[in-house]
């Protein structure tokens, strides 16, 4: 492991890059959908709110993804319904409508390019507020998804919000991830993706997430600059749940800084014994 000054890829200083251990991917920009060739930051300022929100519609363009005025109102009354919730019990911080469109559905559709089309399956781990499972859900109807989210309130909120904006391909399951994930279940060695935003560090993703993903299926963990600090304690996560090479992409949006999307593919079965009960693993990461 070394360090530099800066790193180029995401713009973070006294960056640590673990060598031979992560690969960097170019940007995941924003994108003129007028000019491909011409990436660019859609100014934050420029986006309304009345309808259809243009970074939503370049970020799915970006990703070859249809986008039309249904699924904006669809984005715009899931964020009616977090809020209105979010006055009765915590799901979200963000109050403030234009921070919501951009840290909540934006941000979730910066993970298309990297969702495999069509009948995929699709698993979002510690869902809370539904983010980025709904917006994914809403962006690709062809997906099943489930949201697993252990706080009973807060799930039966997901329920209700999906069941008010039709989405027949939503699948909630209110249980902790490492039952979800445990031999026996149902749900492990599942999925063709799991995502996970905000939940904890990557030795623990690493743990709870990858034994729900299939063999050449996916982790997308939306991440910030500590990351890099917190991969070098994930190799012994990554090699007992049969993970692979962690694979960076930096994440450029309008007013937001830092960003990473680290992408880890499931390279075969992982071990029975993970991932371990909460009553065993007493709060200590596998390393």
């Amino acid at each position: 492991m070394r360090d530099v000054d800066g790193c180029g890829q995401c713009g973070t200083s006294n960056q640590k890059v673990i060598e031979c251990d992560v690969i960097f991917r170019g940007t995941l920009l924003v994108l003129n959908t007028a000019s491909a060739l011409r990436p660019r930051c859609v100014g934050y300022d420029d986006l309304h709110h009345a309808g259809m929100n243009p970074l939503w519609s370049e970020l799915c363009a970006n990703a070859g993804v249809s986008m039309d005025e249904a699924r904006g109102a669809l984005f715009g009354r899931y964020l009616d319904l977090l809020t209105e919730a979010n006055a009765r019990m915590n799901l979200t911080r963000i109050t403030d409508r234009s921070a919501a469109e951009l840290n909540h559905v934006a941000d979730a559709l910066t993970l298309l390019p990297l969702i495999p089309k069509g009948t995929a399956k699709l698993i979002d781990v510690g869902s809370g507020g539904g983010v980025p499972g709904i917006p994914l859900a809403i962006a690709l109807p062809e997906t099943t998804v489930t949201l697993v989210e252990a706080t009973k309130k807060k799930a039966a909120f997901l329920r209700d919000a999906c069941r008010e904006l039709g989405l027949t391909n939503v699948i909630v399951v209110d249980e902790r991830a490492e039952d979800t994930g445990a031999v026996g279940s149902m749900l492990r060695d599942a999925f063709d993706v799991a995502t996970v935003r905000a939940v904890a560090t990557m030795p623990w993703l690493v743990e709870w997430c990858l034994p729900l993903v299939r063999k050449g299926g996916k982790l997308l963990c939306m991440k910030g600059p500590k990351v890099m600090d917190e991969l070098p304690e994930a190799k012994y996560a990554l090699k007992q749940c049969n993970g692979g090479q962690p694979i960076i992409h930096p994440v450029t949006l309008p007013g937001t800084e830092n960003r990473l999307i680290v992408e880890i593919e499931k390279l075969g079965r992982t071990d029975a014994r993970y991932p371990r009960k909460a009553t065993l693993a007493k709060g200590k990461p596998l390393s």
